[in-house]
């Protein structure tokens, strides 16, 4: 081949990659525009200095402050065999003058005690000019002390706390601190230099990095991890889902789908196995290493100058109970929202929208919302919160008439602005996006500074608008490329409020909608510390395989351990046309998560597939309406004590070492176990924790263990712990048409269970009800029945 076919060859594929949208999306770990930032790189820099945390040079145990005495060290390097060695030495001062600047600085360290389970250790790398005095992703912008629910005792060495669930010590000389159980054992500790002198791999103790480029700091909190210690959490991470072994960076990104190492959801709190969490409380990009690099060592590399981490002693449902006490617990989202949302990309009119409801009626798939995503307006994905006209010609009408057919709407949008948008201009004029360091728009669009109250303000205003025309809830897409280097109104860069902009983000929607429709319901996709207050969140852009579906479970299952109560995902994954035997399989799994919606590339419907496969769907989905009653009230306990819907086994069963190592099943509330199909297959290997399941369709009687187990008529592994009586509905097409005066208590039992428990919440209740259901000879009492004249039981005992 010539040289001129080739370039005409080379050329015409760049074009076809240009004009092709499928094939474009951000690559990782390029230097381009938002990608994510890895601050462990400043750490490993050897032209930076770094300062190792010595010794306690003072304390107070009174009011737990001190200082800590850190030594300054530099990168060495030395060749040896062919190979260049690098490892940290004691460095002498390069500043001039010599007397103005401390060569080995001694800075504040503080130890507060939010809880009798909650430890708050902060140290800085300099002096506070600007400190923050609340910070949002605190639910009242502070944190609690409690000094006196510990109790202090000096200790050869040091000091030592102790409360009924732990006991922290602070060593003087090396400077520790150690993080106890109640029983003794140690949790965790601070690492210092002298931890590493056994081992050849340079290894960097509790320090900060000041950075040779341009003399910023930040810190390098680095704690022990003990042999066989496995951790959680860090948000919606789709990768594996024991972090141990893995270096995880928390910048919220278009993660571009959902089998990669980035996230639309990071978190900057995780979970470990030996009975701790730890959340970091900053915003800034962080990155932590779970051993990866040295096997003994968690470094948190915080891009902050100063470390602010809270530890939770406890098992997994103390740990987040008292996580979320912190940084608040998930509003509990209306009846509606529970239903089935019907979606695609997307419904263009009034027309669509109208004929989509009714053949969902006309097929008896019961539905709750109808979603219209990024083409009501004139232009597709030109958001300017208003409906085409030419399209929508009466849309407060059609969302009446959905309404009273028990539809709401969900309307999509987001806060970037395009130059060809009508409300640019007037976006800029009101000075409403976040600028550059000249004054000018970091990026070509115009991104909404969630900072300004006065952006909050305006932008609320167009909602409210789209409120008090019908609208129920907003989808709050995208949030993840807040410009790093802007400047905010705040008054920080982008730096400090690239990973907070979700939050203010979820908060400015979920509030308004508080405010006008009554509840607190968004369907958002980024996320940060905090984000779990505004229910609820759905986990991107999934692709149209088997691997997918399997992320999206290992993400929900770790964004419920970070706090997040209400999780859901794309039915049949998103980018694009759903493959028939997937979405049969991906559909129960659906419909087992606190919320369910169909979404992605068209067609979406379920009557555009067979017919075997609607009567599939059909059965998934009204297995899931008349379980209503028991995901509502699981999901009113889980929101109440910041538990999520969608479980890890280890949250129910803590002592069972199997349930730690699953990630492909999971708990729906307490009392029903899920394994979904990840594979075009009609039977699959499940985890069973100790004890007697029954299976939801066949009423096959299981006990602990590992078990092949077949797959009932709806194509997913249901099972129901012994002795549970699962709250039941009569079917109907809405929940607006359900009957909540007429309940069936189903209860699954082995031969030897005589009783079963239930928990029933009503749409107008206040608390969860536990209702007991006892078999005497061949009667069943319901005891105490303390819904009299609101709800009658009929029980059926199925084993």
């Amino acid at each position: 081949m010539k040289n001129s076919q080739l370039t005409a060859l080379f050329s015409a594929f760049m074009l076809g990659f240009v004009l092709t949208p499928k094939a474009s999306a951000q690559i990782q770990n390029a230097d381009v525009l938002n990608a994510p930032i890895d601050i462990s790189k400043d750490f490993q820099n050897y032209l930076n200095t770094f300062y190792f945390a010595d010794e306690l040079a003072s304390f107070d145990p009174v009011t737990g402050k001190g200082t800590i005495k850190y030594l300054r060290y530099n990168y060495k390097t030395r060749q040896a065999f062919n190979n260049m060695m690098m490892k940290p030495d004691a460095e002498k001062p390069n500043e001039f003058p010599t007397t103005e600047y401390e060569v080995s600085p001694v800075l504040p360290f503080e130890i507060q005690f939010v809880s009798d389970r909650t430890i708050r250790i902060k140290t800085t790398s300099g002096p506070q000019f600007n400190p923050q005095k609340e910070s949002l992703m605190l639910i009242n912008g502070v944190a609690p002390n409690h000094p006196e629910l510990w109790k202090y005792s000096k200790i050869e060495g040091g000091h030592k706390y102790t409360s009924r669930h732990g006991v922290v010590e602070i060593l003087t000389k090396p400077w520790h601190v150690k993080i106890y159980d109640e029983k003794g054992k140690l949790l965790t500790s601070t690492l210092h230099d002298t931890d590493f002198k056994n081992t050849y791999t340079p290894t960097l103790p509790f320090s900060y990095v000041r950075r040779n480029s341009d003399y910023s700091r930040s810190m390098g909190a680095a704690f022990s991890l003990e042999p066989d210690e496995k951790i959680f959490g860090c948000g919606e991470s789709f990768t594996q889902f024991n972090k141990r072994g893995q270096k995880v960076v928390l910048w919220t990104d278009d993660a571009n789908g959902i089998q990669n190492e980035t996230m639309y959801k990071p978190v900057p709190f995780y979970m470990s196995s030996r009975g701790y969490g730890v959340f970091m409380h900053h915003s800034t990009p962080i990155t932590v290493d779970f051993g990866k690099y040295f096997g003994s060592a968690n470094e948190m590399y915080i891009g902050d100058d100063e470390a602010d981490l809270f530890f939770f002693i406890g098992e997994p449902k103390d740990i987040l109970d008292q996580y979320t006490d912190l940084t608040g617990k998930a509003a509990m989202p209306p009846l509606w929202s529970f239903g089935f949302w019907m979606s695609r990309i997307t419904y263009f009119s009034e027309k669509e929208g109208r004929e989509v409801a009714k053949d969902l009626r006309k097929y008896k798939i019961p539905t709750d919302v109808i979603h219209f995503d990024t083409g009501w307006f004139d232009v597709d994905w030109r958001n300017n919160y208003e409906f085409a006209k030419s399209r929508f010609p009466d849309a407060t009408k059609m969302m009446s008439d959905l309404k009273d057919d028990g539809f709401h709407v969900c309307l999509w949008q987001l806060p970037y602005f395009t130059p060809k948008n009508t409300l640019f201009n007037e976006i800029m004029d009101k000075n409403l996006a976040v600028r550059d360091r000249k004054g000018n728009l970091p990026y070509e669009d115009a991104v909404l500074d969630f900072s300004n109250p006065e952006t909050i303000s305006w932008y609320q205003g167009k909602l409210k608008k789209l409120f008090d025309e019908g609208v129920s809830v907003f989808k709050v897409d995208f949030g993840e490329a807040a410009p790093p280097d802007g400047i905010y109104h705040s008054g920080r860069t982008g730096f400090y409020e690239h990973n907070l902009y979700p939050l203010r983000y979820n908060k400015a929607v979920a509030e308004i909608t508080q405010k006008e429709k009554g509840y607190t319901l968004i369907w958002a996709r980024s996320t940060w510390a905090g984000s779990q207050r505004y229910p609820l969140h759905w986990g991107g852009d999934a692709e149209t395989t088997n691997g997918a579906m399997s992320a999206e479970l290992r993400g929900g299952l770790s964004l419920g351990l970070s706090g997040f109560s209400f999780w859901s995902h794309d039915v049949g994954g998103f980018a694009t046309k759903s493959p028939e035997n997937l979405y049969r399989r991906w559909a129960p799994f659906g419909m087992f998560t606190s919320h369910v919606r169909s979404h992605g590339e068209p067609p979406r419907e379920p009557w555009l597939y067979s017919k075997d496969f609607l009567e599939g769907f059909r059965k998934a989905d009204n297995m899931r309406y008349e379980l209503m009653p028991y995901i509502y009230a699981q999901a009113k306990e889980s929101s109440q004590k910041g538990l999520p819907m969608m479980r890890a086994l280890f949250v129910e069963y803590p002592n069972d070492p199997g349930a730690w190592l699953v990630d492909n099943e999971y708990l729906f509330g307490s009392s029903m176990l899920v394994a979904p199909l990840f594979e075009e297959v009609e039977e699959r290997d499940v985890y069973l924790p100790a004890g007697t399941w029954i299976d939801y369709q066949t009423k096959k009687v299981y006990e602990g263990g590992w078990h092949k187990i077949k797959a009932g008529e709806v194509p997913i592994v249901v099972l129901v712990r012994d002795g549970s009586a699962i709250p039941h509905i009569a079917l109907a097409q809405s929940t607006k048409d359900m009957d909540w005066s007429k309940l069936t208590l189903k209860v699954f039992a082995s031969d030897k269970t005589t009783s079963a428990k239930a928990k029933i919440f009503l749409p107008d209740g206040d608390t969860v009800q536990e209702i007991t259901v006892t078999k005497k000879g061949n009667t069943l009492d319901v005891t105490p029945n303390t819904l009299n004249g609101k709800t009658t039981f009929k029980t059926e005992w199925l084993k």
